[in-house]
């Protein structure tokens, strides 16, 4: 069910404020957020109004913006915090206290007792101050967290019967696909909650684990566009979609507004100062081109040989090189269609080896592939 019924967090207003090339001004939250708004995501996600004067006013107006989007800020366990999120003005609360013992002992001090007393306190206070707010109550670090101590803690806020959902934080990026099913399986046996998952991409796993938390019965999954967060950040919502929609085309589509992706992703990636990767997924300049020879023949007579994903989804097209030693004549009988050339087969297959000659010499563009053909069509060689 959740593979089908999830719900995405996109957090590049929150998490993605900690990436080190983002400093955002009001008017980029408002553009950013209208964005994320209109491709479709169920939660927005905001900085701490605590965090300083003016992310309490960017919270404020946000959350003013009457976006279909709901409104969250993420939060201490403190009740000084809820009280001045609650004033903002949001939909949801997300809560979070560090629970591996070196957070304990180098962050707040607090013992699993204390963290399960300080819980029993403020989330039935927030409850009472807002009845109808969505709550999540996160612990940090979850997976250098002792199982044992972890589990304490959610049972023990569970069954306050006051939380909307439990969240899981692999904080330092070094959970497992394996690990993280383990976990929200067992939370999912074991509590009521939905169960949110917060992923960092340290080791490279960030996806993959959003993926397998869903599969273990997860129902909310944290993003940013590009992946920006602290340190080399969190699940990015282009790899999220597309793994998802590798997994049920129909579903995301529905959902999600995926040809608005590209679009987010450079708005982003100029605010902060950076390019988008070359293998980034869907939106890399090399996403959808295909080089070898038998790619390029199996591709001209169907995408899906070679393709998981259909570029028009995502409103971008497939490209298709050719100016190089791996080209395949089908790929130059192609090229010259596009230009209108009349060609036998014969010829494509003799200029074929022409250009794989030069291209062992020297590197050719697609110009210089393109004069070939018109010389050829004209009777011309070399």
């Amino acid at each position: 069910m959740s593979l089908e019924n999830y719900n995405i967090i996109e957090s590049t207003l929150r998490e993605g404020e900690q990436f080190v090339g983002a400093q955002f001004t009001t008017e980029q939250k408002i553009r950013i957020a209208d964005a994320l708004d209109s491709f479709g995501v169920e939660y927005l996600e905001l900085t701490s109004p605590q965090a300083s004067p003016a992310s309490l006013a960017d919270l404020k107006t946000i959350a003013g913006l009457g976006l279909r989007s709901r409104v969250l800020t993420h939060i201490r366990c403190h009740k000084d915090d809820a009280m001045v999120a609650l004033e903002a003005g949001v939909d949801g609360v997300d809560v979070v206290i560090g629970t591996s013992s070196k957070l304990r002992q180098f962050s707040h001090g607090k013992t699993i007792d204390e963290i399960i007393e300080l819980a029993a306190e403020v989330l039935p206070w927030i409850r009472q101050q807002a009845p109808d707010i969505e709550l999540r109550f996160s612990t940090e670090d979850s997976f250098r967290s002792e199982e044992a101590e972890l589990l304490r803690v959610y049972l023990a806020v569970d069954k306050l019967g006051v939380v909307n959902r439990l969240g899981i934080a692999d904080t330092v990026g070094i959970a497992t696909p394996s690990q993280v099913s383990r976990l929200v399986g067992t939370l999912r046996r074991l509590t009521r909650a939905d169960i949110e998952f917060h992923g960092h991409n340290d080791s490279g796993c960030a996806i993959a684990n959003a993926f397998a938390a869903l599969e273990a019965g997860a129902t909310h999954i944290d993003t940013t566009v590009l992946g920006i967060g602290e340190r080399n950040g969190i699940t990015s919502l282009g790899g999220f979609v597309a793994r998802m929609t590798t997994w049920d085309r129909q579903t995301t589509t529905r959902k999600y507004r995926l040809d608005q992706l590209r679009d987010i992703e450079l708005l982003v990636a100029d605010m902060v100062g950076v390019d988008i990767p070359f293998n980034n997924c869907v939106t890399g300049f090399s996403a959808f081109t295909h080089k070898a020879g038998i790619h390029a023949k199996a591709i001209l007579n169907a995408p899906e040989t070679y393709e998981a994903l259909d570029p028009t989804d995502f409103g971008l097209t497939r490209y298709i090189s050719i100016a190089h030693r791996l080209t395949g004549w089908n790929a130059v009988k192609a090229r010259a269609d596009q230009l209108g050339l009349s060609l036998t087969d014969q010829r494509i297959k003799e200029l074929t080896l022409h250009i794989k000659a030069l291209a062992d010499e020297r590197a050719l563009s697609l110009d210089d592939v393109d004069e070939l053909l018109h010389h050829w069509a004209n009777g011309a060689e070399g």
